[in-house]
């Protein structure tokens, strides 16, 4: 073999191992999503004041859902509709949350048939002091909200200082928004 060969034999055998390794990167990437339990997204309202908004109240209920609600006390928000399955789901733990008067739990009930709303309600519990009807979505898309459901934990001056995406299950209310909640409330728990 002569000196000039030896140069491009190399540079073929590193052009046909380059699909191999872009293959693995590639199968590693997915790898990774698939099977990464890390699950938050972090969101570009932590910190900032709710998006001022006013909604009407859902059919069947007098009380609607305003930005000033949403001041002077720690709350949550939870942004839900009757035809969200995983909103059935997380139903249970706030019924029990709001039983045990912890912290308000306010309602913004997105893009929902009035009556559907309320047959939801009436059906598995209505844990919400105020809901508001955001019928076209503007509202939930200054919050931010992308997928149903979401849940948002509000300080005392009405800033977001947490967002939980999707239904939440008892490990991530008592370890995730739990939490938050206290530690705004100052540790009292109440």
């Amino acid at each position: 073999m002569s000196a000039a060969e030896q140069p491009r034999r190399h540079k073929g055998r590193l052009l046909s191992i380059l699909p191999v390794v872009i293959f693995a990167l590639i199968g590693a990437g997915f790898y990774w999503g698939l099977f990464n339990n890390d699950d938050r997204l972090p969101s570009a309202l932590i910190g900032k004041p709710v998006p001022d908004f006013e909604l009407p109240p859902i059919e069947g209920r007098s009380d609607g859902l305003s930005t000033s609600d949403l001041k002077g006390k720690v709350s949550i928000v939870n942004v839900w509709a009757s035809w969200c399955v995983p909103c059935r789901v997380e139903m249970p733990l706030l019924n029990e949350l709001a039983a045990r008067d912890d912290v308000a739990i306010f309602g913004i009930n997105h893009k929902d048939r009035p009556r559907e709303a309320l047959a939801f309600l009436e059906e598995l519990g209505d844990p919400y002091k105020k809901i508001g009807a955001d019928r076209n979505g503007r509202v939930s898309i200054d919050w931010g909200v992308y997928g149903l459901p979401e849940t948002f934990v509000i300080d005392a001056d009405g800033r977001i200082a947490y967002k939980h995406i999707g239904a939440f299950n008892r490990r991530s209310l008592e370890e995730d928004i739990l939490p938050v909640v206290h530690r705004l409330q100052g540790g009292s728990g109440s």
